[in-house]
């Protein structure tokens, strides 16, 4: 038995923003039409942690992916991360594993590039100026996702620390045709001029006013997933659109959807299928949320085999 073994730099090399946003495309339009196996998510604990695994299979595809994601709290105390995942990849036809790579690096990129879907299909398309909470990897994903559909001229940046907000400004001026950046002391200072809003953050309560939103802009809430955690505030969400990744799991897990008893208007899928509209007018304040489902990292990790395999990626090991 053989299997490749693929690093996080090899998942972002094969997995780059723009074929993940069309993964993304791939992965909510089957979940919207049922073409996809994704059994609940299982869990093991420990004494000072949780794993949980979670398979999914697209109707038809030629490989199955199961994701497994570690959270130890207490990890940081030796020097390692909270999270830590693994996907592995199976023959669809015969069970046997293909692939085993890096699950840290393909769930940023995955979930960036939702976001970035997301933006294609709601934010309007003169959208310039980009309102960023958080500093942390998903935040760089998801500015990396609404950059690869949107030319971002400037993006208004706030953190719960200074200097973890001054290190991504660096970052992000650091790139070619960087959009200018600023480090906002204040939410208001971040949204009031802002065209997409982007909360990457765990903070359990709003990052923000909704009062302070702009007509037309459009937010992604990625940051909070638990019942309890509520990082978008329920000024917002009764004023928006509301588009979820999956009605099941926001209605089980989003405390931004839960707590505010918002009404979902559509599935991220149902609007790529055309079941449901988009944006319908350039005044339209549109939300979406996701909490991250399995079908996302099967797809996403079905074609970073595909490009591995034809790169020669990755080292193979016989099993």
């Amino acid at each position: 038995m053989q299997l490749r073994l693929l690093s996080a730099s090899e998942v972002q090399i094969a997995l780059p923003m723009h074929k993940a946003i069309e993964t993304a495309r791939v992965a909510f339009a089957a979940l919207s039409t049922g073409k996809v196996d994704m059994p609940l998510r299982s869990s093991v604990a420990t004494n000072k942690g949780v794993t949980f695994t979670m398979p999914a299979y697209r109707h038809g595809a030629p490989m199955v992916a199961v994701k497994m994601v570690s959270a130890y709290k207490e990890n940081p105390r030796i020097g390692l991360p909270v999270i830590n995942a693994i996907v592995i990849v199976l023959d669809a036809d015969t069970g046997l594993p293909k692939a085993l790579m890096d699950g840290n690096a393909l769930t940023a990129i995955r979930t960036g590039a939702g976001g970035g879907l997301a933006a294609d299909l709601l934010a309007r398309r003169s959208a310039s100026v980009v309102a960023l909470f958080g500093a942390g990897t998903q935040a760089r994903a998801q500015l990396q996702g609404v950059m690869a559909v949107r030319s971002i001229e400037h993006v208004n940046l706030i953190s719960r620390t200074r200097c973890s907000a001054q290190k991504l400004a660096d970052e992000i001026r650091s790139q070619p045709d960087a959009p200018t950046v600023t480090v906002m002391e204040t939410s208001r200072q971040a949204v009031t001029d802002a065209d997409i809003v982007i909360t990457a953050t765990t903070s359990p309560t709003p990052v923000f006013d909704g009062e302070d939103l702009k007509p037309g802009t459009h937010i992604t809430g990625v940051g909070s997933y638990t019942p309890q955690m509520q990082e978008i505030d329920a000024i917002t969400v009764k004023r928006a659109t509301v588009v979820v990744d999956s009605r099941a799991a926001c209605l089980a897990e989003a405390g931004d959807i839960i707590i505010s008893g918002a009404r979902i208007d559509a599935e991220l899928g149902e609007i790529v299928n055309g079941d449901k509209p988009g944006r319908r007018f350039e005044h339209q304040l549109t939300f979406f949320k996701s909490v991250g489902i399995a079908i996302q990292d099967a797809v996403a990790a079905e074609a970073v085999v595909h490009t591995a395999q034809e790169q020669s990626l990755g080292r193979i090991v016989t099993l």
